[in-house]
């Protein structure tokens, strides 16, 4: 039998990626962490993380941060929850962590958020109002792991 050649160990892994942001997106209100998500793929959480970022872009934790900063954006926009009360549903355990997240990715608090765009989908199928209101980064966010294509330090 012969060793997998380094084509099929890398469509493997992105496959195995693949998977790890599919349960992200399914799962994003759940306690995840990067060695459960690893484990759940038999990789290394180290592995794990620098492959995703490769793949995707961002680190594992940035993007369940943003799905969960996704759905709390359209929880707010509802308005019949409090922003105490969306910080949970999404699966985040700290308020303030939450908020500065969100801060961080949509260029304002959640509460000033929930004020402003109070019905601003309001008539919108929920497919446009979802990308119409994605969130982009409006600031450098604290402790972002370095781009991928930043020189290695030796």
């Amino acid at each position: 039998m012969n060793a997998p050649d380094a084509d099929d160990l890398h469509l493997r892994d992105l496959a195995r990626l693949r998977r790890v942001r599919d349960r992200m997106d399914r799962e994003y209100a759940r306690p995840l962490d990067v060695e459960a998500l690893a484990r759940g793929v038999h990789m290394s959480a180290g592995h794990l993380s620098r492959q995703f970022k490769l793949a995707f872009g961002e680190s594992p934790y940035s993007y369940l941060m943003t799905r969960r900063i996704e759905r709390a954006m359209a929880l707010l926009r509802r308005g019949d929850m409090s922003v105490t009360q969306v910080c949970f549903e999404v699966g985040c355990s700290s308020l303030g962590s939450f908020s500065t997240r969100f801060a961080e990715l949509v260029g304002m608090p959640p509460s000033a958020y929930r004020r402003q765009r109070d019905g601003a989908a309001d008539g919108m199928p929920a497919c446009v109002a979802r990308q119409v209101t994605r969130p982009v980064r409006s600031a450098p966010v604290r402790n972002e792991e370095a781009p991928a294509d930043a020189p290695a330090l030796d």
